[in-house]
C-alpha cells in the first residue's frame, strides 16, 4: 500500500484525469490527490460536444464526469483554470503559471490533444471554428442554430469523425453543408475506400455536398466575416462559417521540455509509455489522448484519441501508480451516431494494413458488420445498426484465429463459434 503522506499529481482535467483521481480513491489511496485543469470548467466528457449536446438533445450539465461537489467529498484538490508550465524531474515538482511549485511523488500526464490549425489566409476571421472544448461546442451550437434559421452555409474542412458528426448536426438544424476532404472518401485512413463510401452516401442522402481530393487554400472574408472559401482547384464555395476538422495533435510540449521520450510523428506522436503506462521516467505516467502505448497483438504502438481509451487508461494508470500489477492492452474502440446510423468499431486496421474486407449483413440498408482481415485473421470489426456484438467481435480479434470468410459473412454462423 502506498504511504498516506505521498502526493499524486494529475495534470489534465479531461475524462482520463477525472477517472484516474476517482480510481485512486476507490483503490484506497489516502494521500493527497491534486488534479490540475487548464480549463475553468470541471472535467467533462468530449463525445457529447459533437453528438448529443451539439444536437441539443443533452443538457450542458450532462457532459461532466462528476458533480462539482464530488471533488471536495473525495478530497481531490482541484485546480481549475491553472496551467502547468514546467516539470522538474530532479526536484519532483510541477510549476503552475503563476509560479507556485507543487511537489509530487507520482505524476500522471493526461494533457490530451489540441485541434490542428489550417495554415491558409483567412483563419483569423470571426466565422472560423474548431471543436475540442466545451466552450467551442457552446459557440458552435449557437452558430448552427443561426445558420439553420437563416439558410446559411457551413463549410467543413475534413471528413473525419468530428467533421461528419458536425455535418450531421448542422443538417439537423437546417444549415447548408459543404465538406472539403483531401482524401478520396470520408474516413479513408480509418475505414479505407470500401466503407468510407457508406458514410459518403449517408450524408449525400441528407443533403451534404462533398468535394474529395481537394484542400482549402483561402478563406475569403469582408469586414472580419467569412464570405466564401477557395479550394486548390480554383473553385470558390459560399460559406458563412468554416469548421476546421483536420485532426488533433497530442499536447506533448510539457513532456518534451522535461526530457521525456516522445513517439515518432509517423506513429501518431505522443508520450512514449510502456505496458504499465509509465513514461521514460519511472515516477511519471501518461494516459488518454497524449499517450503512445504498445499493443503487442498488432506489433506496433498506438496513440488513441477516443473516449474509451480515456475512460479505461486513466484508471489503469492510477492502479499502476499504486504499484498494482497491470498491463494496459485494451483494443481501440470508438462509436458514432449520425442521422439514423449508429456504429461501433473495435480493433485497428488502417489503410494498407489489411488484405480483405468481409461484410456480414446488408451494407445497402446500413445494417451490417464489416470485418478487416489480414491473412485470414480479423484485425478490426465495425457493427453498423447491429447491436450487442462488440464483445464477440473483440474476442474474435483477440483470438487471432484464422477464419473462413464464408462463415464470417454468414449471419447464421454465430460469431462466438469462430473464435477459438
Amino acid at each position: 500500500m502506498v504511504d498516506a503522506d505521498q502526493t499524486f499529481v494529475i495534470v489534465g482535467g479531461g475524462l482520463a484525469g477525472a477517472k484516474a483521481a476517482e480510481t485512486l480513491r476507490t483503490e484506497g489511496f489516502t494521500g493527497r490527490v491534486i488534479l490540475i485543469c487548464d480549463e475553468r470548467d470541471h472535467p467533462y466528457e468530449r463525445p457529447p460536444l459533437s453528438k448529443g449536446y451539439l444536437l441539443g438533445k443533452e443538457e450542458r450539465d450532462s457532459v461532466f464526469v462528476h458533480e462539482p461537489a464530488w471533488y471536495a467529498q473525495a478530497e481531490i484538490e482541484l485546480h481549475l483554470g491553472q496551467t502547468v508550465t514546467a516539470i522538474d524531474r530532479t526536484a519532483k515538482t510541477v510549476r503552475l503559471g503563476e509560479g507556485t511549485l507543487i511537489r509530487y511523488d507520482k505524476l500522471l500526464l493526461v494533457t490530451g490533444a489540441e485541434p490542428r490549425r489550417l495554415d491558409i489566409p483567412g483563419t483569423g476571421l470571426a466565422g472560423v471554428h474548431h471543436l475540442r472544448r466545451l466552450a467551442h461546442a457552446e459557440r458552435l451550437k449557437g452558430v448552427l442554430t443561426a445558420l439553420g434559421r437563416d439558410n446559411g452555409h457551413l463549410v467543413i474542412a475534413g471528413a473525419g469523425w468530428i467533421g461528419l458528426e458536425v455535418a450531421a448536426a448542422a443538417r439537423g438544424y437546417g444549415a447548408e453543408v459543404t465538406v472539403i476532404e483531401h482524401g478520396p472518401t470520408p474516413l479513408h485512413t480509418v475505414l479505407g475506400p470500401e466503407l468510407g463510401g457508406v458514410f459518403a452516401e449517408l450524408h449525400r442522402e441528407h443533403g451534404v455536398r462533398f468535394h474529395f481530393g481537394r484542400q482549402l487554400t483561402e478563406i475569403v472574408g469582408q469586414d472580419g466575416m467569412v464570405l466564401a472559401v477557395r479550394t486548390d482547384d480554383g473553385e470558390e464555395h459560399p460559406a458563412h462559417d468554416v469548421l476546421a476538422a483536420i485532426g488533433a495533435a497530442p499536447r506533448t510540449g510539457l513532456a518534451e521540455a522535461a526530457g521525456l521520450e516522445i513517439a515518432d510523428r509517423a506513429l501518431g506522436g505522443g508520450i512514449v509509455v510502456d505496458e504499465r503506462l509509465r513514461t521514460s521516467d519511472p515516477d511519471i505516467y501518461a494516459a488518454g489522448d497524449v499517450a503512445s502505448f504498445p499493443l503487442a497483438r498488432f506489433g506496433t504502438r498506438l496513440r488513441v484519441e477516443h473516449w474509451a481509451n480515456a475512460l479505461n487508461s486513466g484508471p489503469a494508470a492510477a492502479r499502476a501508480m499504486l504499484g498494482q500489477d497491470m498491463v494496459y492492452d485494451r483494443l481501440p474502440y470508438f462509436f458514432t451516431d449520425q442521422y439514423d446510423l449508429g456504429m461501433e468499431y473495435s480493433g485497428w486496421a488502417p489503410a494498407g494494413s489489411y488484405d480483405e474486407v468481409v461484410i456480414r449483413g446488408d451494407a445497402g440498408k446500413r445494417e451490417f458488420i464489416a470485418f478487416w482481415l489480414k491473412e485470414g485473421r480479423v484485425l478490426a470489426g465495425m457493427n453498423v445498426n447491429v447491436w450487442d456484438v462488440t464483445e464477440r467481435i473483440q474476442k474474435l480479434i483477440r483470438s487471432r484465429t484464422e477464419v473462413s470468410t464464408e462463415a464470417l459473412a454468414d449471419p447464421h454462423v454465430p460469431l462466438e463459434s469462430l473464435a477459438s
